[in-house]
């Protein structure tokens, strides 16, 4: 027979930077939105001006998820880089030890010594520093602090989300503007959309 095709593996792990973002900024959207045009509706307020209201709304929460996702995400990635840097300086100045505690770590997961130790020596060879980022540190390249990205995803998607309470705003009754809202909104996150589309994109279902 012919060369065998190779199987494609679908993961989700290389998403998880930005799909939590993502997820937590289109129920904020919903949330935040839908009770802010509610409060306005309340005050006998015209269509017109819930309608700008919401719109305000949408764009100080997109820009505020967006700035607080960065500074978080930012963080995270510092600290990455600084165990990175340190674990640098320790390969540098003690690349007997660091070959130990990487032996050590396999022996842990369930390697003979021998083979524990042949197996450091090994990726120590190819790179040392990845194998410590994997295998010390758990840092992969596909699940690297990704600030911008973060804030990105985290600030499109409570666009998103906050659009569903506006376009209420728009097609519900005026007599039952506040009750329709609540209620789509409602009825939007105890459904799960966000949660759903979030599984669907990190290969959960």
């Amino acid at each position: 027979m012919g060369t065998r095709m190779r199987r494609r593996e679908r993961h989700g792990t290389d998403r998880i930077g930005w799909l939590r973002a993502a997820v937590l900024g289109a129920n904020d959207g919903i949330v935040s939105t839908a009770s802010l045009v509610v409060g306005v509706a309340a005050s006998q307020a015209s269509r017109s001006e819930i309608m700008v209201a919401g719109v305000a709304g949408l764009v100080a929460g997109a820009l505020s998820m967006a700035a607080g996702e960065y500074v978080s995400v930012s963080s995270q990635a510092d600290t990455e880089r600084a165990d990175i840097a340190r674990e640098r300086t320790e390969l540098a100045t003690a690349p007997a030890a660091e070959e130990e505690e990487l032996a050590a770590i396999y022996v842990r997961r369930g390697l003979a010594p021998s083979l524990a130790r042949t197996v450091a020596q090994q990726l120590a060879a190819h790179d040392a520093l990845k194998a410590h980022m994997r295998d010390e540190l758990g840092l992969f390249d596909e699940s690297a602090a990704r600030p911008l990205q973060a804030a990105m995803a985290s600030a499109a998607t409570f666009a998103l989300g906050a659009a569903l309470p506006i376009l209420t705003v728009m097609l519900a009754p005026a007599a039952m503007l506040s009750l329709v809202v609540a209620g789509v909104s409602l009825a939007s996150l105890a459904m799960g959309m966000t949660a759903g589309v979030g599984a669907w994109f990190g290969t959960a279902i």
